[in-house]
């Protein structure tokens, strides 16, 4: 799929040739020559969910958080604002929505969701975590 930006939309075609976007940023170059356009593919990858063990200045924040759990159950999410969270027990596996890679928290993980993910969550063994938007 071409993806052309707002000021090629706008701009007429210059003595019949086609314009065509150059990288983002950059001004709009005439195509190559024998009509050929030229193409930008953009990557549908899901943003990337990180875990990790947090330090004890990181826990001990997170300990001032609104707190939420759920019983053992499968749902699809979707995050609209990146949520940090601190699983404090069960276990969940998440898997990011188009083929992403399964991600397992447990309790004592820290991660961060990041805006834009949709994702489906398997609650494995009822969980209870603190959570904070940004």
């Amino acid at each position: 799929m071409a993806l052309r930006s707002a000021a090629a939309r706008r701009a007429p075609a210059a003595a019949g040739r086609r314009l065509a976007p150059a990288a983002a940023g950059r001004r709009l170059a005439p195509a190559a020559a024998a009509g050929r356009r030229l193409a930008v593919r953009v990557s549908a990858a899901a943003p990337a969910i990180r875990v990790w063990r947090p330090s004890a200045a990181e826990a001990a924040a997170a300990k001032s958080w609104p707190t939420w759990g759920c019983d053992a159950s499968r749902f699809p999410w979707s995050y609209s604002s990146t949520e940090t969270c601190l699983l404090l027990a069960g276990s969940v596996v998440v898997t990011p929505d188009g083929g992403g890679q399964p991600v397992r928290l447990s309790a004592g993980d820290m991660a961060v969701f990041p805006s834009g993910l949709s994702c489906v969550w398997d609650v494995t063994a009822a969980v209870t975590k603190h959570y904070s938007f940004s």
